[in-house]
């Protein structure tokens, strides 16, 4: 009997863990065809990373020192990687920190971000997800930009 239980309990958390990493699948999934898009330059397979009412800010560093939140407008942001640029859009992330909680998923992840070959800038992603009838949408994204110290 003892047996049968630790069996039982076995199988529970295998099954717990299989789940949390077919998520975290599926979420790397979502924000890696975010930055295809971005690449290809598609406003529609990038829309389709989206939720309805997805929130985009960044912290940014003034000129004078102080820090500001910027807040942008799916719509823009959209129609800047949908509209033709010379050079390709290529923001590379390492997967530092995936928290799961049912419908709820956080992001954190530190990226390098280029025009073509030329570096840009560099900074930490926090994207918010929720799990839809159709898999994860980005919910929410705030990074950091910076030029330098560029986290690993």
């Amino acid at each position: 009997m003892k047996s049968l239980a630790l069996l039982l309990f076995a199988l529970l958390l295998s099954a717990k863990t299989f789940a949390q990493q077919t998520d975290q699948e599926g979420i790397k999934q979502t924000i890696n065809t975010l930055f295809d898009a971005m690449r290809k330059g598609d406003s529609t397979l990038l829309r389709s990373t989206f939720a309805k009412d997805i929130v985009f800010q960044s912290i940014a560093n003034k000129k004078d020192g102080s820090v500001t939140q910027v807040t942008e407008k799916a719509n823009d942001f959209i129609k800047q990687i949908g509209t033709p640029h010379k050079e390709i859009y290529d923001e590379q992330v390492t997967y530092k920190d995936i928290k799961v909680d049912g419908d709820l998923a956080s992001v954190w992840a530190p990226y390098k971000f280029y025009l073509g070959k030329t570096f840009s800038h560099c900074g930490v992603d926090v994207f918010q997800l929720m799990k839809t009838k159709d898999g994860w949408k980005v919910i929410y994204i705030v990074d950091t930009r910076r030029k330098d110290n560029c986290p690993e």
